[in-house]
């Protein structure tokens, strides 16, 4: 995929890793081999996408890469113990990525969007998870866009190794049970 982007482009710049296998994976207790899948589509592809990128990295200064993560680190996500940990991976390894991408002049951060509204939520699911929004709506697709595309720019080349939660204020914690 690199290889055809600088091949139309010349070089490459910026690396945003924006894909994930989401969905109810199961709680522990009820895990398959399906933890396998979501290694290698919510970690696995990032960490080797991040490795492709460096190594076809210029030199230029300005390069950039954007995990994109789920908010394990904050709190659970019940029923998803495989994505949870897949994309808790990518946590894991962002300031040892930055460490060694900084000699490349490449930054590497982790961004949490938050719960976004991509198309997935129902009137149910709204009327359940609502209160735990103080702004009174889910994320929508152009708030953690403003941030990653601010984080790829000049004015953020200062910014490297960070996990960054924009989250609205979701308050991640619900009664038991629900």
């Amino acid at each position: 995929m690199l290889e055809a982007v600088i091949e139309a482009f010349g070089h490459v710049d910026i690396l945003v890793c924006n894909h994930a296998l989401t969905g109810e994976d199961g709680p522990l207790g009820t895990l398959t081999t399906e933890l396998d899948r979501h290694w290698a589509v919510d970690a696995r592809s990032s960490i080797l996408l991040a490795q492709a990128f460096a190594n076809h990295h210029d030199g230029r200064a300005g390069g950039a890469v954007v995990f994109l993560t789920s908010g394990q680190h904050l709190g659970p996500l019940p029923g998803e113990v495989a994505y949870a940990a897949a994309k808790a991976a990518l946590v894991g390894v962002t300031t040892t990525l930055a460490d060694q991408l900084a000699d490349q002049g490449i930054r590497i951060n982790t961004v949490n969007p938050g719960p976004v509204d991509t198309g997935y939520l129902t009137d149910e699911m709204w009327r359940e998870v609502a209160p735990m929004f103080p702004f009174g709506r889910y994320g929508q697709p152009d708030d953690p866009a403003r941030l990653i595309s601010w984080l790829v720019t000049d004015e953020a080349q200062w910014i490297t190794g960070q996990i960054i939660n924009t989250e609205g204020g979701f308050g991640r914690y619900r009664p038991r049970g629900r």
